[in-house]
């Protein structure tokens, strides 16, 4: 048997996301931010392409992305309900790190591999803060997809998307468990 980390394993089998409206501060400073970060760049990364990067939103960041999201709904004719719902993604929460997928030119390694590869990142950063201490939610949402919001509220550039926003906190109450996946429904062994 090879040596096990029986720690990290009873974390992942029993890890659960904390919902971000039950986040509140206060939110890790830059410090305990750092180690958080440098688990998620761990990441697979076929190639060393380094494919995507972060933006740390902090509190004020959060209220002009907020402000952004009420205005850019309304010119998207989304309805007053999912625009509050976003909006509060951003004014409820007292910091997030948005994931960006950053794809390169390369010859061997295909854009969607790269994309994955921020995906990980993604649940890489929210195990961090997770095993950190802290409260973590990985949301994403409309505006989230919108080429105005992306480039006038993060600077993000044209081949540039957002792979996921992970907000962190503190939890104000622990999630009930919910239901998980049937292993024998969705997994399929071949031995031939």
């Amino acid at each position: 048997m090879p040596d096990r980390n029986q720690a990290a394993l009873d974390f992942l089998l029993t890890r659960r996301s904390r919902p971000a409206k039950t986040l509140t501060g206060p939110a890790p400073d830059r410090v305990a931010l750092e180690p958080i970060l440098s688990a998620a760049a761990r990441s697979p990364d076929h190639g060393k392409l380094e494919p995507w990067r972060f933006i740390v939103l902090e509190q004020g960041a959060m209220g002009r992305l907020a402000d952004l999201v009420g205005s850019r709904g309304v010119a998207l004719g989304e309805p007053p309900e999912q625009i509050a719902k976003a909006q509060s993604a951003f004014t409820d929460s007292p910091l997030a790190v948005v994931v960006v997928s950053a794809p390169v030119s390369s010859p061997k390694v295909p854009k969607i591999e790269q994309v994955y590869s921020a995906g990980a990142v993604c649940l890489a950063l929210l195990n961090a803060a997770l095993a950190s201490g802290w409260g973590a939610n990985w949301l994403s949402g409309w505006a989230s997809h919108d080429r105005v919001f992306l480039s006038e509220g993060l600077g993000l550039q044209d081949h540039e998307s957002v792979a996921g926003i992970i907000h962190i906190g503190t939890e104000t109450s622990a999630p009930p468990e919910r239901p998980r996946p049937d292993l024998t429904a969705i997994t399929t062994w071949v031995d031939t």
